[in-house]
């Protein structure tokens, strides 16, 4: 088929649009009340500066909440000093979302309309302008948290999926010793990927030996572990679906129900008859929606569903899961979504026309989560209706995501035994 258009024009007018996005992004960052850069300039600023004067680094010297590899790039934004750590850590996301986007840029989302009236398909609208798009809609949040950087990772991870997939295994893990959630994009690998299992399982320990050696060489040994226990106290998060009937709950007065700052883990909860029961029952819910998916894409794999398509499809459950029956629900997981979305797109016609309606419906989703946090986030707190309509609303959408994955399943494993019949 010969291309039309100049390619330079677009190239100029996405760099454009890049730097229009992310100058709005920093714009917002800055100016937003309820500080959404305030994890940057508080938190990881002094876990820095603790490490500078005390010579006590978080992750090495004592327990941490990250694992070990999510220190560097705040050490990295604080080259400049402590007092301009967030210009360099804004500075330093906006190259790592330049470096995402030059490894996507070759990704067309063919196929997603349809084709020409001539009956050939279409060249197809680039994924990079997708997730241009879905960054602004999600706001400051985009940017403000070190889930930022995982998720660069595991886009460009994404890119190597169908050529290099030991080369996309390393950089997952790279995300997951960033953030953890990445981990469950390599498992996707080393259920689908059949004949690369060996080099995709290389790709993860080689590189997780890499940085558990430089982890041990500076001491870090007794707490290279240690972010694993520490997400186990936590009660539920206001934000998270879990937690949405007790908002309601608390607006409505009922006895015992408020939200309250959790000063140990810096974070709003939600109290009340049913929390902790209902905060306990998140782990083993999430362990049973996952252990579902493998099960359902394994059933549909040998029903002869392409294990390609599969792939980005079981990628976004586990991701979806990890935000749906989370009991933490930080805004900035729903940043999560874009590379399950982004693998879908990448992965040819069929996953394409499959991942449109999900990748326009995380636009609202994002906007949503924008207005929970950093726009309205006060008044979240303050259990107003018209704010708990809109967390509820961004709630079900999360529901609504893992819920389609499911489904999606079910009905690529039954299509694929009726071809076969």
């Amino acid at each position: 088929m010969r291309r039309t258009g100049n390619p330079w024009i677009e190239r100029v007018g996405f760099v454009l649009a890049f730097a229009a996005v992310h100058a709005a992004l920093w714009w917002l960052t800055v100016i937003s009340a309820n500080l959404p850069l305030g994890d940057v300039t508080i938190t990881y600023s002094r876990w820095i500066e603790t490490g500078r004067s005390a010579d006590f680094w978080v992750g090495i010297d004592g327990e941490w909440v990250y694992p070990i590899l999510a220190i560097v790039p705040m050490a990295a934004a604080a080259l400049g000093g402590i007092a301009s750590i967030g210009s360099g850590w804004l500075l330093l996301m906006v190259l790592l979302d330049a470096v995402a986007c030059a490894f996507l840029w070759r990704f067309r989302a063919r196929g997603a309309f349809g084709s020409r009236a001539d009956g050939s398909s279409s060249r197809g609208v680039r994924v990079v302008w997708w997730w241009l798009a879905f960054l602004l809609a999600l706001g400051p949040i985009a940017l403000g948290r070190i889930d930022t950087v995982a998720t660069v990772f595991a886009l460009v991870g994404v890119a190597f999926v169908a050529s290099r997939p030991a080369v996309a295994s390393a950089l997952f893990t790279a995300g997951a010793w960033t953030k953890v959630w990445p981990a469950a994009l390599v498992a996707v690998l080393l259920l689908l990927r059949k004949g690369h299992r060996r080099g995709v399982l290389a790709g993860a320990l080689v590189l997780s030996a890499l940085i558990v050696l430089v982890d041990v060489l500076w001491g870090g040994a007794p707490y290279l572990l240690s972010f694993i226990g520490e997400q186990t106290g936590r009660a539920l998060q206001i934000e998270s679906p879990l937690a949405t009937p007790f908002m309601w709950a608390a607006a409505f007065g009922a006895p015992g129900a408020a939200v309250f700052y959790n000063q140990q883990i810096l974070t709003f909860e939600v109290s009340g008859a049913g929390t902790h029961a209902a905060a306990a029952v998140s782990t083993p819910l999430m362990a049973l929606v996952v252990v579902a998916g493998v099960v359902l894409a394994l059933w549909a794999a040998r029903r002869g569903a392409r294990r390609a398509e599969l792939a980005p499809v079981l990628a976004l459950l586990f991701v979806a899961a990890l935000i749906a029956t989370n009991k933490v629900g930080s805004p900035q997981y729903i940043g999560w979504l874009a590379v399950p979305i982004v693998w879908g797109l990448a992965a040819g016609t069929p996953s394409v026309r499959r991942f449109v309606p999900i990748a326009i419906a995380a636009l609202p989703t994002a906007v949503l989560t924008q207005l929970i946090y950093p726009a309205y986030y006060d008044q979240v707190l303050a259990l107003q209706p018209w704010m708990l309509v809109v967390l509820t609303l961004r709630n079900v959408l999360e529901v609504a995501v893992l819920v389609w994955t499911v489904v999606e399943l079910v009905r690529m494993g039954r299509r694929a035994g009726r071809m076969d019949a």
